[in-house]
């Protein structure tokens, strides 16, 4: 079960999460004992300038809209124990960067893990392995 939700993410009550992310969007998935409950939140930058190279103007909007997208992700952590960042691209590492310099999240555990692109059903089988290990 997901739900898009555009604007400022709050995730209920959980206090371990996983977020499944490329460049583009976001997985956030809460971990319950019995559920996890995945909420999608989508970048507004888009994959086709970023392939063809920035152009004039264009490194000052990326970076305003991933500061977005990754501001929308440290929203959604903020009340956590421990988060997961994984995903195939260097995204998880670079908002982890951002996190890690933030003081408001120096008591939250972040873990970075490299993954393929998964599925649905595969994103939520590694954040239960995941825990369930932890």
């Amino acid at each position: 079960m997901h739900r898009y939700k555009p604007e400022k993410i709050k995730m209920t009550t959980a206090k371990n999460l996983g977020i499944w992310m490329n460049h583009s969007s976001a997985h956030i998935m809460e971990f319950t004992s019995n559920l996890i409950e995945t909420i999608i939140v989508k970048s507004k930058f888009k994959n086709k300038v970023k392939k063809i190279g920035l152009v004039v103007g264009g490194i000052e909007k990326h970076n305003n809209e991933q500061s977005k997208f990754y501001k929308k992700l440290g929203d959604a952590i903020i009340d956590c124990q421990e988060v997961v960042l994984f995903g195939p691209t260097d995204a998880k590492t670079e908002l982890s960067n951002i996190l890690k310099a933030d003081n408001r999240f120096s008591k939250i555990r972040i873990e970075i893990r490299q993954t393929n692109k998964l599925t649905e059903n595969q994103q939520k089988s590694f954040l239960r392995d995941y825990y369930l290990r932890h």
